[in-house]
């Protein structure tokens, strides 16, 4: 039977075309990579099949994956679907009671875990421990199965929002929404099966997991890294002369800073470099483009709740100009909504496509927030879309703050400290103030052996853009902190912010 054929998000593997390739290389064990063929990790995802068809679970109970990236994790979420069954990805970086709230939220009846996340499972839920091989072995049932044919709005998986507001959200996707994003990308008319992708964000992330399971529909190998380093993901793009390499941006600006490695490192085997998931600037843009001269530059764009697949190549083979995404999908439609209701050339994106999900798990009222009456979806994010239909990313909508009774986006803030030669990576936050009613305080990270001024980078802002929104208070950082999902940590960033301003005027008043 073709992939284009099956029904199943579980059974994504062409084994006619692809069975004996080599699709996935566990490099888990750093300088012991471990190939897997198609027929390999079919065989593994019909033993969890089996197993947790063994174990009394009912079709649409959820099970949760807590672990680092590697192949058991992979087989895990496919056997779980094959089964008919609900997997539920778990973010592990999230606080140890925001974990379990999670899997409190999503009923989990059976937790996969390795060693190190196994401390986060509830008790009371049967779980098993990839790293405790013989439990493991004992677990599997190997031997054939045959996949469940799902119903059209079948639920396949969950994904929870990283819950930088409140608590995460638990996103259901069907097994034919998250099919026509594979086949969308997948109708491209590229030969997949001479690519090597490279994939080391966390797979509990939409931008890994999209990928990963992407690769196993397409027929390309996928080089899969436990968890996200610079200096691995670099040794990693020489040793395995990975084609395609994907990031969020900021884990690629990390690489950018490794000058010396990166300059050591075969690069050359290098045709595509995919960025999504936080805005691009154009200074790493930039930088990207000289580090990878070979490489076209993708910039992704996708929410949890709509998926990957949103801007498309223009279709008159017009070259997408610096920071955009594309135009419009042929099979999404989108539209820009201005703060007055209307349509517009920038506003907030909706969208409406195959991937949209149903509605968030138990929070109807949230629901009916993000969909409009004739069914699109809100992503927050505004956008602007210039003559030839090119969008671009503004800033998000929740992001925004008035200083001076002017709109300020931080990302715009940002692009102009990075601008500057001193800069090696900004994040503009908020802070509350009597007069002004927000101020934009930055985090810079300077260039090494830059002159650290304060004066310089705020004249630089006002002289290249509005003065409104040149930064009141600059602080300077080594590097800025990460999130779980690898992006900026900004409510980190906003809570120190707030510190230092209260201690300046402080300072000022005695």
């Amino acid at each position: 039977m073709l992939v284009a054929e099956r029904n199943n998000l579980g059974a994504l593997i062409e084994l006619e075309a692809c069975g004996e390739r080599i699709l996935i290389t566990d490099c888990r064990v750093a300088g012991a990579p471990v190939p897997w063929t198609g027929r390999a990790i079919e065989a593994a995802s019909n033993a969890v099949a089996r197993a947790l068809t063994a174990a009394g679970l009912a079709r649409g109970q959820r099970i949760a994956i807590i672990s680092e990236n590697r192949v058991e994790y992979l087989s895990a979420y496919f056997g779980a679907m094959r089964a008919g069954l609900v997997a539920v990805p778990v973010n592990h970086k999230l606080a140890p009671d925001t974990v379990r709230y999670i899997l409190d939220d999503a009923d989990i009846r059976f937790v996969f875990a390795d060693a190190g996340r196994a401390p986060l499972c509830l008790a009371h839920v049967p779980r098993v421990n990839f790293d405790d091989e013989a439990a493991y072995r004992t677990f599997l049932q190997p031997g054939p199965f045959a996949a469940l044919a799902p119903a059209h709005d079948e639920v396949a998986m969950f994904l929870y929002t990283s819950g930088s507001t409140g608590r995460p959200k638990g996103v259901p996707l069907t097994h034919a929404g998250q099919l026509w994003v594979c086949g969308r990308r997948r109708a491209l008319g590229v030969d997949y099966g001479k690519e090597r992708i490279l994939v080391a964000a966390p797979l509990y992330h939409m931008n890994a997991l999209a990928l990963a399971k992407f690769a196993c529909f397409a027929g390309a190998s996928m080089v899969l890294l436990p968890r996200f380093d610079a200096n691995s993901y670099i040794d990693a793009i020489a040793q395995h002369q990975c084609t395609w390499i994907t990031s969020v941006p900021t884990m690629m600006a990390l690489v950018m800073r490794e000058t010396e490695h990166l300059a050591a490192a075969d690069r050359s085997c290098v045709t595509s470099v995919r960025m999504g998931s936080a805005p691009v600037t154009l200074k790493l843009l930039r930088q990207v483009k000289d580090a990878f001269p070979g490489a076209g530059i993708q910039l992704g764009y996708g929410t949890t709740e709509a998926g990957p697949v949103v801007f498309a190549p223009h279709p008159d083979g017009i070259k997408a100009p610096d920071l955009a995404f594309g135009v419009a999908h042929p099979q999404v439609e989108l539209r820009l909504v201005d703060s007055a209701g209307q349509e517009s050339a920038e506003g907030v994106l909706e969208l409406r496509c195959p991937a949209l999900m149903p509605g968030y798990h138990n929070l109807p009222e949230k629901t009916r927030a993000v969909f409009t009456d004739d069914g699109f979806y809100k992503t927050g994010d505004v956008m602007r879309r210039d003559e030839q239909g090119f969008y671009y990313f503004v800033g998000r909508d929740d992001d925004m703050f008035v200083c001076n009774g002017e709109n300020v986006f931080p990302e715009q803030v940002e692009r102009l400290l990075e601008l500057h030669g001193d800069v090696i990576q900004a994040c503009v936050v908020p802070v509350a103030d009597a007069v002004r009613g927000h101020m934009p305080v930055a985090f810079v990270v300077p260039r090494p052996g830059a002159e650290r001024s304060v004066a310089t980078l705020k004249q630089h802002v006002i002289a290249n853009g509005p003065a409104y929104q040149h930064p009141r208070h600059i602080c300077f950082l080594e590097s800025l902190p990460l999130a779980s999902t690898n992006k900026i940590d900004r409510n980190r960033l906003a809570a120190m912010a707030r510190q230092r301003v209260m201690a300046h005027l402080e300072r000022n008043s005695s």
